[in-house]
C-alpha cells in the first residue's frame, strides 16, 4: 500500500492585488505561482530562496492566514483550501507554526505560563491544573529554567524567546510543524542548539516538519529532501545528499556556490549571481532565473521550463537540467551557438 503524504500541494498560489494607479487597474503580485509540493510524515522538508521568493507567504497561505488565489492544500487527504473558517479548528489544532521573530510573535503582556498554555485553552484541553502541569512538562522539555511560568518573554535572551514560541507550538502535540526561519534572528552559537532540539522533539514526538530557511548550510543538516524556490516556484527538488552533490537547476548551483567556505584562496565552481530577485509584479517571460542567469539562451526566454524527472525523487525546473546534473554542458553549448 502507498503510504499517502501528510500534507500535498496541488497547483497552489497566492496573488495580492495591488492598489490601483490613476490611470491603470490593479497590478497583481504574484507572490506563490503555481506550488506543488508532497511532505510525507514524519520528514522533515527545507525549503530554500533569497529574501522575496514567496517561501513564508507559501508557508502562511498553508496553514490559512493567508487565503489561497487558487489550487489544493490536502491535508491528510482533505482539502483545507476551500473550507469555511468553522471547519478550521481542527485542521489548525494539528499544524502549527513557528515563527521567525521569537520575540514579535509573542505578547508581551503575558506570562511565558500564559503563553504556553493559551493553545490548550482555546482548545479547551484538560482542566487548569492539567494545563499547568502540561506547560511545566513543555517548560522542562524545551530547557528553559523551572521558574520561566512566571517571567515574561522580554527577560529572556533570543533563543530562550524562540524556545517559549517552540514550546507553544507543540502544546497541542500536532503533527505538522511549520517552522519560517526559526534561527535566523538567532547568534551563530545558538542556533545549533535550537536545531538540535529540533530534531529531539521530531524524534520524541513523530513530528513532521516544513522548515523553511536561506541558511543552505543549516538546512542540509536538518532535512531529508530540500526543495528550492525562486519568485514563487519550486525550481528544484530532491533529496538533501542528492541536491547538494548533483545541483541541477543553476539558481542552485549559484546557491550552493555563496556558502562560505574556511579557505580564502579556493575557488569557486559557479560565477555568484548578479543582480536582485525580479519584482514579483514584473516576472520574466520564459524561465524566471534567466535574466540572472548565465548559462541563459534564447530558449529560455521563450519558453518556461517544467519540473523534469532526473530519477529518484529528484526534479528540476531547467531546460539544461540533465546536462548539469551529469556535469556536462554539451547540449547547452550547442543550444547558445545557433
Amino acid at each position: 500500500m502507498i503510504e499517502q503524504p501528510l500534507l500535498s500541494l496541488r497547483n497552489v498560489t497566492k496573488h495580492f492585488a495591488l492598489p490601483a494607479g490613476p490611470f491603470a487597474s490593479k497590478p497583481i503580485l504574484r507572490a506563490v505561482d503555481g506550488v506543488d509540493l508532497d511532505l510525507m510524515k514524519g520528514e522533515t522538508l527545507g525549503l530554500v530562496g533569497e529574501s522575496g521568493c514567496g517561501k513564508s507567504t507559501l508557508a502562511r497561505t498553508v496553514i490559512r492566514l493567508h487565503e489561497p488565489t487558487s489550487g489544493e492544500i490536502l491535508f491528510k487527504g482533505q482539502d483545507v483550501a476551500k473550507a469555511p473558517e468553522s471547519q478550521l479548528s481542527a485542521f489548525r489544532r494539528q499544524v502549527q507554526m513557528i515563527f521567525q521573530d521569537p520575540y514579535a510573535s509573542l505578547n508581551p503582556r503575558m506570562s511565558v505560563g500564559e503563553l504556553i498554555a493559551e493553545p490548550l485553552e482555546i482548545a479547551r484541553i484538560g482542566s487548569p491544573a492539567d494545563r499547568r502541569k502540561k506547560v511545566a512538562d513543555l517548560i522542562d522539555r524545551v530547557g528553559l529554567p523551572s521558574d520561566s511560568a512566571a517571567r515574561f518573554a522580554h527577560e529572556f535572551s533570543g533563543g530562550q524567546r524562540q524556545r517559549i514560541g517552540i514550546a507553544r507550538a507543540i502544546a497541542l502535540e500536532p503533527d505538522l510543524v511549520i517552522c519560517d526561519e526559526p534561527i535566523s534572528a538567532l547568534d551563530v552559537s545558538v542556533q545549533a542548539q535550537v536545531v538540535n532540539m529540533i530534531e529531539d522533539l521530531q524524534a520524541e514526538l513523530g513530528l513532521t516538519y516544513l522548515f523553511i530557511t536561506h541558511d543552505l548550510s543549516m538546512v542540509r543538516h536538518i532535512s531529508d529532501r530540500i526543495g528550492v524556490m525562486y519568485l514563487g516556484k519550486i525550481v528544484e527538488l530532491a533529496a538533501s545528499s542528492e541536491l547538494y552533490h548533483r545541483p541541477s537547476h543553476p539558481y542552485t548551483q549559484a546557491l550552493l556556490s555563496a556558502i562560505p567556505v574556511p579557505d580564502p584562496a579556493a575557488k569557486r565552481a559557479v560565477e555568484p549571481m548578479q543582480g536582485e530577485i525580479p519584482s514579483a509584479l514584473d516576472i520574466p517571460s520564459g524561465c524566471r532565473f534567466r535574466t540572472r542567469c548565465p548559462l541563459a539562451t534564447e530558449l529560455c526566454a521563450r519558453v518556461e521550463p517544467q519540473l523534469i524527472d532526473l530519477g529518484n525523487g529528484h526534479v528540476s525546473a531547467c531546460h539544461y537540467a540533465k546536462d548539469l546534473a551529469q556535469g556536462t554542458s554539451s547540449t547547452l553549448q550547442q543550444e547558445r551557438m545557433r
